[in-house]
């Protein structure tokens, strides 16, 4: 972490506040649709390969938009992208509710792919932001923002919830939230950090050496740069296993209660209410246990825990057992997902490019995830389905030292040596 910004206090507190509603805006968009899939796959009539196929066209869209999205966020700066692709993001998700109402599956696959391309550019624009306002606020703030975005989910949960139970159509609910969310959204990006600043490093945390030649490449150039660095493909890695362990339960944990257990689609969406609380509450303060004890060794008791929670959830007969699986569940999912962002942009100046490229690999595991999910969930049901996590929870494991802050003056073109990252970490602290 750099020192703190020279800029006025008062436009970096306003910033991050902004950030933080940002974030919770995009986590309520994206619970208000998946926390009524339910109904949404007993209105189309699917089965869950179909499902997961459905499911795989919004993630294809957020797959293709992400490599171009540090190169979209270069050309119209943070403030100008989020608001756009709010706006789209909330457009694909009505054109899907209205395909849902009509029974007309290719109009509901079209407003997933506009749904998924308004997601995968608004997320890596917040991102950058966050990452931005982290740098001049010279403290570790990007859990918390992550928590905002799991609050909003916790909240759209809860009003999924109660939509559901008083059987209000999806075509209702879903338009009337994201025209209110794209209004807020609109208002409140006025208080990003100033264009001009946002990826700059604060004064004395540079870790530019005086090179032009070392000089941040931007453009295309950057962007492919970025996809040649073993570190920030190693963060992917570390990123994709926590948007799988994440994305399973964001797209099956409600189905799968429902299913597995015989209960109603109220007690479905409460169940995934429960798991992205305890998200929320691990990613408000876990920024505690990062200052104490480092990214590595956080990350490690996350792997951990996850592990745990998918085990007790995919294999135990009893309800308020599989919950409490739940609850750890989504502790160890929690920090995966911000502590990589954070990691990609150590240095700010070509965190554009580094974001882009770990929220692509990120965003692979809402791609393959889906449908195998799906898939599989066709032959032995929900909660088994979900043990296949389980691999990629162990790789990320394997490869977390890359997501370790680089010494102060380091760069992070390549791999750091975690324990030398640490030590520096400490004595800065």
């Amino acid at each position: 972490m750099t020192s703190p910004s020279t800029l006025p206090a008062r436009l970096v507190s306003r910033a991050s506040v902004a950030v933080f509603v940002v974030f919770v805006l995009n986590g309520f968009n994206f619970a208000t649709w998946a926390s009524r899939l339910p109904a949404i796959r007993d209105g189309l009539g699917f089965s869950p390969a179909q499902m997961g196929a459905l499911l795989l066209v919004g993630s294809v869209g957020s797959l293709l938009a992400l490599p171009v999205s540090g190169l979209v966020v270069e050309r119209l700066g943070a403030r100008r992208t989020v608001a756009v692709f709010a706006t789209i993001n909330a457009t694909g998700l009505s054109i899907a509710a209205a395909g849902v109402a009509l029974g007309q599956v290719l109009v509901v696959a079209v407003g997933m792919a506009v749904f998924g391309v308004g997601t995968g550019v608004w997320d890596a624009a917040m991102n950058l932001e966050g990452a931005a306002v982290e740098q001049h606020l010279g403290r570790t703030v990007m859990p918390r923002y992550h928590a905002g975005f799991s609050l909003g989910t916790v909240a759209a949960a809860g009003l999924a919830a109660l939509a559901a139970g008083l059987h209000v159509p999806v075509v209702v609910h879903i338009p009337v939230v994201v025209v209110v969310t794209t209004v807020v959204v609109w208002i409140v990006v006025r208080r990003f950090l100033p264009s001009s600043v946002e990826h700059e490093l604060p004064a004395d945390g540079r870790t530019d050496t005086g090179d032009p030649a070392a000089a941040a490449p931007r453009g295309a150039r950057g962007a492919l740069q970025a996809w040649l660095e073993p570190r920030t493909l190693l963060i992917g890695l570390v990123v994709l296993a926590a948007a799988l362990t994440e994305g399973a339960a964001n797209d099956w944990v409600s189905l799968a209660v429902v299913d597995g257990f015989d209960t109603s689609h109220a007690l479905g969406a409460a169940a995934f209410g429960v798991f992205v609380a305890a998200m929320t509450t691990m990613r408000w303060f876990g920024t505690q246990l990062l200052d104490r004890y480092g990214r590595v060794a956080v990350l490690r008791l996350c792997a951990g825990l996850a592990l745990v929670g998918l085990l007790l959830f995919g294999l135990v007969d009893v309800l308020w057992l599989a919950l409490v699986g739940i609850v750890i569940w989504g502790a160890g999912a929690a920090l995966g997902f911000p502590v990589g962002m954070s990691a990609a942009a150590d240095e700010p100046a070509r965190a554009a490019a580094r974001v882009s490229v770990v929220s692509t690999i990120g965003y692979s595991a809402f791609l393959a995830g889906p449908p195998l999910l799906g898939l599989l969930a066709a032959h032995v049901g929900y909660r088994n389905a979900l043990l296949v996590i389980v691999v990629p929870v162990v790789l990320g494991l394997v490869v977390v030292n890359a997501a370790a802050p680089p010494a102060r003056g380091e760069t992070v073109d390549g791999p750091v040596d975690a324990d030398a990252a640490d030590e520096e970490a400490a004595r800065r602290a």
